[in-house]
């Protein structure tokens, strides 16, 4: 087996990996379908998503994982930050779910500023354990067991599938947009998106 299809390998193994953990429902989608809905900032949260898994990924595949599991303090306070964080949120959004038609169409209601978004952005990556777990972790501990002359290969495959994904949840959302032209369909997302925030903050603190 030459280098190109052993790089090759590796890549791919890197994307499926990446795509798998980065699918699963929470806080940071459900953000990215929600801008991606209303057509705020879109193409650069989809960048800083993308930008953020990469950066986290490199460092969990070039050694920061080990730094960070001798670290149980920091990997508490990580948590209780996160869970408050998602707390808030969440209480927010089911706020707005009771009121159908206040800020649910995506064409009324305040927009977020670009700063304002990207901050909401940071607070919903950058406080969820869940995303060192899977980043710096899983894919980490994954990608230091290949070949060294490999390991940038599989990371860029990781990286790839992170991008991938959040590229076709924001960009895609605008195929939802006549469905979500009805206060309802907001009132229901919104709601959602409050369980599945709560649901996070009480699995982070149960776990802690």
């Amino acid at each position: 087996m030459n280098i190109d299809s052993t790089a090759f390998n590796s890549y791919s193994q890197g994307l499926l990996l990446g795509a798998s953990l980065i699918v699963a429902i929470g806080a940071q989608n459900a953000f990215v379908l929600h801008q991606g809905l209303r057509r705020e900032h879109v193409t650069v949260i989809v960048l800083a998503c993308g930008l953020t898994d990469a950066l986290l990924m490199a460092a969990g595949v070039f050694g920061l994982a080990a730094l960070i599991n001798g670290q149980p303090l920091l990997t508490r306070l990580i948590s209780w930050a996160g869970a408050l964080f998602l707390s808030c949120y969440g209480a927010r959004a089911l706020w707005r779910a009771r009121r159908p038609g206040v800020d649910l169409h995506a064409a009324q209601g305040p927009s977020l500023s670009l700063r304002q978004a990207l901050l909401q952005l940071a607070g919903f990556t950058l406080l969820n354990p869940h995303v060192y777990l899977d980043t710096v972790m899983l894919v980490g501990s994954v990608g230091a067991q290949q070949p060294t002359a490999l390991r940038l290969a599989f990371m860029a495959g990781a990286a790839s599938g992170s991008l991938l994904w959040f590229a076709l949840l924001g960009f895609g959302a605008r195929w939802l947009a006549p469905w979500f032209a009805r206060p309802r369909a907001w009132q229901i997302l919104d709601a959602l998106i409050g369980l599945t925030m709560l649901a996070l903050a009480a699995m982070l603190i149960l776990q802690t």
